[in-house]
Formats: structure tokens, sequence, C-alpha cells
């Protein structure tokens, strides 16, 4: 894919990523401990995967405008009344980001080792 439609792309992502950080949730009964981390932690691989192919700013700004958008997501959680700002949140966003930078940087020593 081009730069330009992983640009669409994450457009489009961060919009319905934001839209359902800011819709209210009914729970069906069954709970599984950590959700809502596990799921920040892979929105936001996903959001670096993304972001990493949209544009070739360094790593580092980008990890730096992911976690922009995690403390702004969580600001924003703190004004509704559904829903509540958490640190654990961010931490799993952030974390989340981080991890992709990490594997890709491992991958690409790793592959540069075995055909370079």
């Amino acid at each position: 894919m081009t730069r330009r439609v992983y640009q669409v792309l994450l457009l489009v992502t961060l919009a319905v990523c934001t839209y359902l950080f800011a819709k209210e949730f009914q729970h069906s009964g069954v709970r599984i401990e950590h959700a809502d981390k596990i799921v920040h932690f892979v929105i936001f691989f996903a959001l670096a995967f993304i972001m990493h192919h949209a544009f070739k700013w360094p790593m580092i700004v980008q990890l730096v405008l992911l976690a922009s958008y995690g403390i702004g997501i969580e600001v924003m959680q703190g004004t509704l009344p559904h829903r509540q700002a958490s640190l654990g949140d961010f931490i799993a966003d952030f974390c989340g980001a981080l991890s992709y930078y990490l594997c890709y940087l491992i991958f690409t020593k790793w592959r540069s080792k075995k055909y370079g």
C-alpha cells in the first residue's frame, strides 16, 4: 500500500477509535479481567503500525504523538459522565505503541543480520 492509503487509514482509524473510546458500553455480565487494558494495548499497537507506514517521521516523534493522543483520550474520558480517565489505560496505550516500535527495530536488526 502507498503512504497516502496508510494516511487515510490512520485518519479513519483515529476517528473510529475516538468515537469508541467516548462511547458508553453495556456489559453483558461476562467480565474478563483487564480486558480494557488489552484493548488499549492492541489498538495503540495497530495505530503505531499504521502511523509508521503512513509517515517517514522519526519513531520517537510518532511515539510522542501517539502518547499525546492517549493522554487526550484519557482527558476526554474524564469529562464524560459514563467514562473515567485511567492512568492504567494510558500506560497500556503507551506500551502498545512502544511494543510495535521495539518489535519493528528487533525485526529489522534480525533481518539485516540474516540477509545483510
